[in-house]
């Protein structure tokens, strides 16, 4: 608990000085609830007020429960990039806590629309969370709003607080761009990027090339689920046997992951994916990056929607949108770390429940 209450301390109060409640203690708070199953401003002041005596062993709450337009009203006025932070203090406190060091392995990055969080009248573009995720650990390194929905732009802006020295960073095909290659390498990171046809060029060089090789190398996985057989093949090939390749920073390979479904039914569906490497990767490490990306969509996203039913949340107003979604993440992230061996909807309902647990999620980090 003190971990937490003294990094959410250096959070600016964006409010007069009037203001009754103390600023970390309503974050505290909100933190507190959405562990517990909270999804709302309503939901939080409800948990504040039947669980009082219990919380006032950890906060003063010296003018009582807040009410939800308090929660509400702060998270509008709280600058999104104070509470984010926050939350990648957090996250070097708890790695250190954990003995777990700086993140050495795969590190994904991905955007997730706020899907009914939009302003009024502006269903078509909802606010955009970009989340930077390590795919070791199953934790949330940092997140921001893309202001504007650029993406591409609120990633450059987290890679510069980040120490990913030696890590593999991935992400989709949109940041398959020589401006995100060149900010990777200044951080001493490689990168494995999704080649897609927005980059003409190379992407044209890579079909041509793959065609062109014949018999090469190549690594085969065949996974059974669900009535579904996947068939995947991953090659690689340097940038010395690429054919005629434009200029791009740092580019060492090209990758090309070949998948053949066939579902239940008979029908089979082949589809094609090549991936820019910083690194030359064999194509056994190829088909483990590919899939460790893939985890930030599996196991962030789909907690966020499934858990803490974020794709429902109707928090629309000024910051408040993004700033719920960083609670959210400090949550899941608090809740994955503790080490019981269950599902995070099942730690959950344990901390509601549980006085002892909920203590629990906090004490064992230390």
């Amino acid at each position: 608990m003190p971990l937490v209450l003294s990094i959410l301390r250096e959070v600016r109060d964006p409010r007069d000085i009037n203001a009754r409640h103390n600023l970390a203690e309503l974050l505290f708070l909100a933190l507190a609830a959405t562990l517990c199953g909270a999804k709302s401003c309503v939901d939080i002041a409800e948990f504040v007020e039947g669980r009082e005596d219990e919380l006032k062993e950890i906060v003063e709450l010296k003018h009582g429960c807040p009410s939800h337009d308090t929660f509400s009203r702060v998270f509008r006025l709280l600058d999104p990039q104070e509470l984010s932070a926050a939350l990648s203090a957090f996250m070097s406190a708890l790695r250190r806590e954990l003995g777990l060091g700086l993140p050495r392995g795969v590190v994904a990055i991905d955007g997730k629309a706020l899907r009914r969080g939009y302003e009024k009248g502006r269903a078509f573009m909802p606010p955009l969370m970009v989340s930077v995720w390590d795919a070791e650990t199953r934790l949330t390194i940092a997140a921001m709003r893309a202001p504007g929905s650029d993406e591409v732009g609120a990633t450059l802006a987290l890679l510069k607080g980040l120490d990913i020295k030696g890590c593999t960073v991935t992400a989709d095909a949109l940041h398959c761009r020589p401006d995100t290659a060149k900010a990777l390498m200044a951080k001493k990171a490689h990168y494995a990027l999704g080649l897609k046809a927005n980059r003409g060029r190379l992407f044209a060089a890579a079909e041509r090339s793959f065609a062109l090789a014949g018999e090469i190398a190549c690594f085969e996985t065949r996974d059974t689920a669900h009535g579904r057989t996947e068939i995947r093949r991953a090659s690689v090939l340097p940038l010395a046997a690429l054919k005629d390749p434009p200029a791009f920073p740092g580019l060492k390979a090209i990758g090309r992951i070949e998948a053949l479904r066939t579902t239940a039914d008979g029908k089979t569906a082949a589809s094609i994916r090549y991936v820019a490497l910083s690194k030359v990767l064999t194509p056994r490490k190829l088909t483990e990056t590919v899939r460790a990306h893939w985890t930030i969509e599996n196991q962030l996203h789909w907690c966020l929607d499934v858990v803490f039913r974020e794709d429902d949340a109707r928090t629309r107003k000024d910051n408040a949108p993004q700033n719920l979604a960083v609670i959210r993440r400090l949550a899941q992230n608090i809740l994955a770390a503790h080490p019981l061996d269950k599902p995070i909807a099942s730690k959950m309902r344990r901390a509601n429940w549980s006085k002892d647990f909920f203590y629990d999620l906090f004490t064992h980090m230390q």
